[in-house]
């Protein structure tokens, strides 16, 4: 196939699911024998140019001519069969799907948010999960609450995206597949007002797989890895640990963020510096090989996430995870087979449920071999390309029996 593969890429300072995502799935064609041409725009572009940046980001969002103009021009270069996007914001704007509107390529858009409909993108106001927009079909919640970081001038272009391309039916319109990261994700943006029919679930993948550590080699320690950001939950694991107090193992934080002085703080103060450790941002190689050691991952997140990254990664090393019963997370955390879930914001219902298999190892390598299972079924290249392909033939048909 000849496939345009687009994306609008965040800023290079902060790592992104959604990045990596785009480019295992790049690679991903290419070994296979595709034919791809990139359609890409990055947000460093705009982030060094102060007001003018920003202002250039919000009269993109809605839509950009320049960039439906651009991928006109980059179809009539060749006969393609598929235009395929990841992220339009801010930068590329739902805009492209209309240069293919009146012929090939069938369109794709993989959902990794729920940015179609919520300003916010994560379906999070106040520390709580909200589908106020979602659920009423407006954005005048998310203008009220100024959603997206706390400003009403930050809101407005996103609102505007929303609310215009509900009105356009662009994604009734103009796209002819969808891919979900999970059957919540699919559930949720189909209630809003996606077309069900044309909503495929296909989660993230492992590019190149690990072999697990055996059990009796790994460091009796728990990992973390994510942005140290409210919505995270960071907090709450930092809580759970002071509750489990000197007979608590290991904790290792990696990553960064606008929490992390704060929960440093919060460590210290409660002398338990040498059972909990921050890492700080590492590479990505960097950030494997250390959760390769760890006998559990942690996700305390208290809103709704799409896939996270790391969950693939957990399962390919044979590592169960507990997370919150929250969301995308019990669709995809099989309860007592490959990890465990607890109740959102609860350190206490997490201290229990950690401390029930904490202390059974048996049990607990008994889910790390779940999890790898589970991984070689679901999350490998192989497995991903193949329902990829399924979605686009079905694009191409759908949109074969429009023109």
């Amino acid at each position: 196939m000849n496939i345009i593969l687009g994306h609008n890429y965040y800023g290079s300072s902060s790592p992104s699911g959604e990045n990596m995502a785009f480019d295992a799935e790049v690679l991903l064609l290419r070994q296979h024998g595709h034919t791809l041409t990139q359609l890409v725009r990055h947000n460093d572009e705009i982030r060094n140019q102060g007001v003018w940046g920003c202002v250039r980001g919000a009269l993109s969002a809605p839509w950009n001519p320049f960039s439906e103009w651009a991928t006109e021009q980059l179809s009539r270069t060749k006969s393609f069969d598929i235009l395929h996007i990841h992220n339009t914001f801010p930068l590329l704007s739902p805009s492209v799907f209309y240069a293919a509107k009146n012929s090939r390529p069938a369109t794709v858009l993989t959902l990794h948010n729920f940015r179609t409909f919520c300003a916010a993108g994560i379906l999070m106001r106040e520390g709580r999960p909200c589908t106020e927009c979602l659920d009423k079909r407006s954005v005048g919640p998310a203008l009220r609450h100024k959603c997206y970081r706390g400003g009403i001038f930050a809101t407005a272009p996103l609102a505007t995206m929303i609310w215009l391309h509900r009105t356009l039916k662009t994604w009734e319109k103009q796209v002819d597949a969808f891919i979900a990261l999970t059957e919540f994700q699919k559930y949720i943006l189909c209630n809003a007002g996606l077309p069900s029919a044309r909503v495929f679930v296909k989660p993230n993948f492992y590019p190149t797989p690990p072999e697990p550590l055996p059990w009796g080699e790994r460091i009796r320690k728990v990992a973390f890895i994510g942005r140290l950001s409210v919505e995270k939950g960071c907090n709450v694991l930092i809580k759970t640990w002071k509750l489990w107090g000197r007979e608590a193992p290991l904790l290792e934080i990696i990553g960064d963020g606008p929490e992390r002085s704060k929960l440093e703080d919060s460590v210290s103060a409660a002398g338990l510096s040498k059972k909990i450790i921050f890492r700080g941002q590492l590479s990505f190689n960097e950030a494997q090989t250390r959760l390769s050691t760890a006998r559990l991952l942690v996700i305390p997140s208290l809103c709704f996430e799409g896939f996270p990254m790391v969950i693939r990664e957990a399962f390919a090393f044979g590592i169960p995870v507990v997370a919150s019963r929250l969301g995308s997370m019990p669709w995809i955390i099989a309860e007592e087979s490959t990890g465990t879930l607890f109740q959102p914001g609860d350190a206490k219902d997490l201290l229990d449920k950690i401390q029930n298999i904490w202390e059974n190892d048996h049990k607990l390598s008994t889910m790390g071999t779940n999890a790898r299972e589970s991984f070689l079924q679901k999350y490998t290249a192989d497995v991903n390309y193949n329902e990829l392909i399924q979605i686009y033939q079905f694009a191409i048909d759908y949109r074969n029996k429009k023109f």
